[in-house]
Parts: structure tokens; sequence; C-alpha cells
């Protein structure tokens, strides 16, 4: 019988980069009750900032749990069921864009993709303050994770 590799604990790096080259994770905010609120979100990560960008509308009960307790995780998963990496940390919810352009707006037009940029961004910083937008910043103290090793 062949032995069952273990998973394995990532690198820091390694964290990093699995974080970095996904676009959708699922973050866990906590409830007044103490348990997990759970929700698959899109996130930018800034690895040298450490911080994991999400944007929101201000009347999701996501940024209610963090407003009272900003404590947070972004669980996203790697390339088999056993690999995973998770951000900890503390999260803080930005004002509302109220104004096309202003400081919120060019915050959530920098975490779109060069190749999904909007064609009309005046009309897309519009939308964006319509929609009554915010950015959830979580500030990383800490990443874990692992990794399976399966030679098949």
């Amino acid at each position: 019988m062949t032995p069952v590799a273990a998973p394995r604990s990532l690198s820091d790096e390694a964290l990093s980069a699995l974080l970095a080259g996904q676009q959708f994770g699922t973050l866990a905010t906590v409830k007044r009750s103490g348990h997990p609120h759970l929700t698959t979100m899109l996130y930018t990560w800034d690895p040298e900032a450490r911080v994991v960008r999400l944007s929101t509308t201000a009347d999701r009960v996501k940024v209610k749990h963090v407003q009272h307790n900003p404590l947070a995780a972004l669980h996203v998963p790697g390339g088999d069921v056993w690999s995973f990496a998770v951000a900890e940390g503390t999260a803080e919810v930005s004002d509302i864009t109220t104004v096309p352009g202003d400081a919120v707006g060019r915050e959530l037009l920098a975490m779109i993709p060069a190749a999904a940029k909007p064609a009309d961004e005046d009309a897309f910083l519009e939308q964006l303050v319509a929609e009554r937008r915010i950015v959830i910043r979580l500030r990383v103290d800490r990443l874990y994770g692992t990794a399976l090793d399966i030679n098949g």
C-alpha cells in the first residue's frame, strides 16, 4: 500500500502567491451571536501592504458585522481540496463612494484587472455611486494554509 502524503504547511510567500492567483474567496465575519457569517466574495490582494480589498454595497450584512466586530478572515481554495490559504486580520469599512471619481470610487476602479477595465470609466464611477459601493479592507496579520503533494 502506498503511503498517503500529509498536507504540508505553506510558506508565507507560497500563501501570498495563492492569494494573488485567485479572485474569489470566502469572507468570514462575526455575527453579533458570535457565529461566523460566510460569503463568497471577489477580492484583490496587495501583498506589499498585506491588504485584501473587497467591493460590496453599504447595505450588506457583512458591512454591519465588520463595523461591530472587525475581526475577519478570507479563505481561498488552492488547486485541490486539500490546498488553501487563509488571510486573517482586522477589517475596516471605507466611506461610501458619493461623488463619481472620489477616492473610494478610484480605489474600487483600481481593484478591476486591467483586462476587465470598463470602456466608459465615468459611467462606471457613476454606477458605483448609485449602488452605494464601499471597500472592505482586511489588514492581514496572519496567513496560513496547506497544500497536498500528490504524485499521480
